[in-house]
């Protein structure tokens, strides 16, 4: 069996606007999405140059299914290949989330789409537990990872300490701990190597480096430059129109930080949102923080997306161009959040891909990112409690108790943990529970 002829950029450009439209399921089947099609069918890379890319990028803060799709439409196409595949990964998404962002503000106390989120809502909240598990039964694998899991949850549950005070102390516990007792800080390979061949493949593990692929500080310091330059020309320019107070300007600084912060992925940056965003900045309520994962679980690309909803909510929240325009503000708020959300997954690609290219075998994980996801597992326990408390006892405290909501986070966690159901079906099968009960009357309204 040959190789299958080289691709051109055209058909690379047909793939990954295709692939931005059907990566649903999160970054594990966004990552298997691609395996199927890039490793299996197509043949374009093989599967150990293929596991390569995806090692480096799961060390990468930000979201590693689309830091892969980077990766791979660079090592075949230079930068241009590698900005399409990013682009296209994330841009569907952030159209559709415009308009579902759009209608929620709008039309959300409709009946109709009051109980479809009403349903949706302790859905999220038995995902968000699902999500802790799921990371937890890979990450805790010994007795020092599971104190700093349960540190890291009284740490943010208690003490109110900031997410990157978690992850920086975590990281040093990390390091400390591979020095005293390093077996006990060694992660596991999650992804293995490669099971099987599918014959030969265009980039295959004998293919050589391309040139545009290899290491040099020059080309090192110009992507350092660009990625800088491109960074201080968009704040520039939203600090000239409104001042470094301004709205877009404070979203962008803060989505910035962010995104240098996501180790572990969205439910992890999820509570360092919140905190700025709801609770620094009064972008948007904590209600609509949950509203906006549900629609972010319910669209392509990747969950980190739903920094979109923030961004459109808090844009029509602070009227940006005034009152006749809040579509404009919200949409615009969007496209910022989004573009200094992802900004610095391209620079990472682009500038650690030679180094990762000046060799073929498996990355080692570091101990200090063992600990962070270690870390991680306990803030997204507690962004599971406060969930639960804001679905459960709307009303808060001295409110009532919601046993229909109960109810249905209760068989979506058994959907989930039990019969191994799809996030999108439980959110969809919810979503239709709450629009009958609402539409029944057997809801608060």
């Amino acid at each position: 069996m040959s190789a299958p002829p080289a691709v051109s950029f055209g058909e690379a450009f047909r793939f990954w606007l295709k692939l931005g439209f059907i990566s649903f399921g999160g970054p594990t089947g966004q990552i298997a999405i691609m395996h199927q099609e890039l490793v299996e069918r197509r043949r374009w890379i093989s599967e150990r140059r293929f596991l390569h890319a995806l090692n480096y990028c799961m060390v990468l803060p930000g979201p590693e299914a689309q830091q892969l799709a980077t990766y791979i439409g660079w090592l075949m196409h230079r930068a241009r290949g590698g900005i399409v595949a990013g682009v296209l990964f994330v841009l569907p998404s952030l159209f559709m989330l415009v308009a579902l962002s759009w209608i929620y503000v709008a039309f959300g106390s409709m009946p109709a789409v009051a109980g479809v989120l009403y349903g949706i809502k302790p859905a999220v909240t038995a995902i968000v537990v699902f999500a802790a598990w799921r990371i937890g039964s890979r990450a805790l694998r010994s007795a020092p990872l599971w104190a700093i899991a349960a540190a890291a949850f009284l740490a943010i549950f208690a003490l109110d300490v900031p997410f990157p005070a978690i992850v920086i102390g975590a990281g040093v516990l990390g390091y400390l701990g591979s020095r005293i007792a390093p077996d006990k800080f060694r992660q596991g390979g999650g992804h293995g190597g490669a099971a099987k061949g599918y014959g030969p493949a265009i980039i295959d593990d004998g293919t050589p480096t391309p040139e545009h692929a290899r290491f040099t500080w020059g080309r090192f310091a110009r992507v350092l430059a660009i990625g800088l330059g491109i960074w201080g020309l968009a704040m520039g320019a939203l600090v000239a129109h409104g001042g470094w107070e301004s709205a877009l300007a404070q979203m962008a600084w803060f989505f910035t930080k962010a995104a240098l912060l996501t180790f572990g992925g969205a439910y992890a940056v999820l509570p360092y949102v919140y905190q700025g965003a709801v609770e620094h900045y009064g972008w948007l309520t904590g209600l609509q923080m949950i509203d906006g994962l549900a629609l972010g679980e319910t669209t392509p690309g990747p969950l980190i997306m739903v920094v979109a909803f923030v961004g459109f909510v808090g844009g029509w929240t602070k009227a940006l161009f005034g009152p006749d325009a809040l579509f404009v503000a919200g949409a615009a708020a969007a496209t910022v959040v989004t573009f200094f959300t992802f900004l610095p997954s391209f620079v990472f690609i682009l500038l650690g891909g030679p180094l990762v290219e000046t060799t073929h075998g498996e990355l080692r994980f570091t101990a200090p990112l063992t600990a962070i996801t270690a870390a991680v597992v306990g803030v997204i326990l507690n962004l599971a409690l406060f969930f639960a408390w804001h679905v459960l006892w709307p009303a808060g405290a001295g409110g009532r108790f919601d046993w229909i909501s109960a109810l249905i986070g209760i068989a979506a966690g058994v959907a989930l943990f039990r019969f191994r159901a799809g996030i999108i079906p439980v959110i969809l099968a919810s979503g239709a529970v709450g629009l009958a009960l609402r539409l029944a009357g057997a809801t608060a309204a």
